[in-house]
């Protein structure tokens, strides 16, 4: 395996499959499938989930809601995700545990970051929830803090488009895919891969980023094996 641990950063979007609203079993079923190859082949998965399937602090925020109040709300919907995730994990057969930047003892662990290294080790899936724990800041740049304190290699950021490219692909034929790019050129072109926030916290600590399309079989399993699949941001 190239990568010996990673983080996955999934959408709440990517959750819905084909709904409007809410989780989708049979997709967030075969996403488990997905991570149980990867876990199988012996690489260290850690995992954080977004709560947009459910509720969006900003977007509350811009219909008069206080943007504190949002953000937390948005953080309890993350973990609604993750255990959601967590729960079709454990039916598969992995072992995995949840921990969350808010204290919720009764259906998680605090992080600790030696806890959470230590489980990854043991060859569990770490959920990672709530986000940072702290409002304005979104789950992106909760993945690239937690991938960092972990040690992660590479964080995989699972999504609906099968890499960065030039412009929306899904609203411009024209728009041409990046099997490689760096930070600086994801700047200089305003593309967007993250928010600036996690974007630039990914930079200074050199953690490279793979975007690639989470819903196509078999993708993630060839990333971790050290295939070219999406595009991968570095340096």
């Amino acid at each position: 395996m190239k990568y010996k641990r990673v983080l996955l950063k999934l959408s709440g979007e990517s959750l819905m499959g084909d709904q409007n609203y809410g989780i989708d079993g049979t997709r967030i079923s075969d996403y488990a499938k997905e991570i149980k190859q990867v876990v199988d082949s012996g690489t260290e998965v850690a995992i954080v989930i977004g709560g947009g399937n459910i509720f969006r602090g900003l977007a509350a925020a811009s219909k008069g809601m206080d943007r504190v109040q949002g953000d937390y709300m948005g953080m309890l919907a993350t973990v609604i995700n993750s255990l959601a995730l967590q729960s079709s994990l454990e039916e598969i057969g992995v072992q995995t545990r949840l921990l969350t930047a808010i204290k919720m003892e009764q259906i998680a662990e605090p992080f600790i970051k030696r806890r959470a290294v230590r489980h990854l080790e043991k060859g569990r899936v770490v959920i990672f929830g709530a986000g940072t724990g702290n409002p304005y800041f979104t789950t992106d740049t909760a993945a690239v803090l937690r991938a960092i304190e972990i040690g992660a290699d590479v964080i995989l950021k699972g999504t609906r488009v099968d890499g960065v490219y030039t412009a929306d692909p899904e609203k411009d034929s024209n728009a041409i895919k990046f099997d490689e790019i760096t930070f600086k050129e994801v700047m200089e072109k305003g593309l967007k891969v993250m928010d600036m926030t996690a974007f630039t916290l990914s930079e200074e600590n050199e953690l490279p980023i793979i975007v690639f399309d989470m819903n196509k079989k078999g993708n993630l399993s060839k990333i971790v094996s050290g295939e070219n699949v999406g595009t991968i941001v570095d340096l």
